[in-house]
């Protein structure tokens, strides 16, 4: 067992731990920052839907974790088990203790495929599939492309999501693939939601796509149960607990996602098991030196890169002022964004506060389809995510 001590120490080598540790880099260089993860590989996993929709090698998502590692900062190469934060304590999976003073809460969050009776067992095979992650989204694309016609299902879990329009844009491609193929395609969206999207007028929009490609939306349903075998997946009504069951021929599932256990069972979780911080200063609300961004934390807005391109900054500000004895001044509003992809070549821009408030970057409707959108999603952010976003420079 190691003993270690860091001024901050940031827990999660991914988008917002990363760009946060450049950001402070940048602010001052001889700050001494600690990322504890035990992660090898770095993935850019806003193009998992391109990759399952065929448009994108897998091989272009990816990146050494020690490629994206910001110069300067100490990375500990383990998995967390403990937070501490009465004696500001970090402790790792192999039990080497991290002591900080100031404390960084962004690991994401968990693909928890356990909490649906029998996925498990059959995700990745059985025409079971989904884009969630990099070790199912490759079978995804072989379902899609492999697909001759019948029932499709795509599922959307009653639990928070990051990216929570992507089992809409993967269902797009495939009913947009399906059409171009000329199959006969019972294409079928199961959402715990009440709402295609929380956004008016892109909601407005998204149900013309619906409508468009035939598709069935069940609304207030969740996915409790796939038997693989049988091609049989068991949704529940989130109104009266009813249950349906749906053959399929091919099943894209979003899998229910939670915060790390870890993070569930430490004290500085939420009674939904969020990280609990204040959602304007990203400080938690009750440890003063501790800070959250990312998918972790319990903010009540989409989780998205795009969020944690807003959060980074005023996290950073925030922390600055902090370690300087003063009260927290920046604000995050809430800002996110969802590229929802529409088909081929066609993209709808969503952006969005907490109240769900339009936050338009660009001088047009935003709310229409648009090939100069599409260019944005699988062109611009990758390159900008890779080149300055873990750079610290936007």
């Amino acid at each position: 067992m190691a003993t270690h001590k860091h001024q901050i120490v940031i827990i999660g080598g991914g988008n917002a731990g990363i760009s946060v540790a450049a950001k402070l880099l940048r602010k001052n260089k001889f700050l001494d920052i600690a990322i504890i993860d035990g992660a090898k590989k770095h993935f850019y996993q806003p193009a998992f839907t391109l990759v399952g929709g065929g448009v994108y090698d897998l091989n272009d998502t990816v990146r050494n974790e020690e490629d994206v590692m910001p110069d300067g900062v100490t990375w500990i190469q383990q998995m967390v088990a403990e937070i501490n934060p009465e004696k500001n304590l970090v402790i790792t999976e192999n039990g080497d203790e991290i002591s900080y003073e100031f404390l960084i809460v962004a690991p994401g969050l968990k693909l928890a495929w356990d909490l649906v009776k029998g996925l498990p067992e059959t995700i990745g095979k059985n025409n079971v599939c989904s884009i969630y992650s990099p070790h199912t989204v490759l079978y995804t694309r072989e379902c899609i492309e492999n697909f001759t016609g019948g029932t499709a299902l795509f599922t959307n879990p009653a639990t928070p999501i990051k990216c929570g329009g992507a089992p809409q844009k993967i269902m797009y491609l495939s009913a947009d693939k399906f059409r171009k193929k000329g199959l006969k395609a019972d294409v079928q969206f199961w959402t715990s939601g009440t709402v295609i999207f929380g956004v008016k007028k892109i909601g407005k929009t998204l149900m013309e796509i619906v409508n468009e490609y035939g598709i069935t939306v069940h609304y207030r349903h969740h996915l409790v149960e796939v038997r693989g075998n049988e091609k049989v997946a068991v949704f529940e009504s989130l109104e009266n607990g009813e249950k349906t069951e749906v053959k399929f021929d091919l099943l894209h599932v979003t899998p229910p996602q939670q915060a790390p256990d870890f993070i569930r069972r430490s004290p500085v979780a939420n009674q939904d098991g969020w990280v609990d911080v204040n959602i304007n200063t990203l400080q938690h609300n009750k440890y003063k030196n501790i800070f959250s961004l990312g998918d972790a934390a319990a903010l009540p807005t989409a989780k998205t890169g795009a969020a944690i391109r807003k959060q980074a900054p005023v996290l950073v500000n925030n922390l600055l002022a902090v370690m300087k004895g003063k009260e927290p001044y920046a604000k995050y509003y809430g800002y996110s964004s969802c590229p929802l992809i529409v088909g081929y070549g066609r993209l709808v821009l969503a952006e969005f506060d907490y109240n769900n408030h339009p936050q338009d970057s660009f001088p047009f409707e935003q709310a229409r389809p648009r090939w100069s959108m599409w260019m944005l999603k699988t062109e611009v952010l990758p390159w900008l995510y890779w080149n300055q976003i873990l750079k610290g420079e936007i």
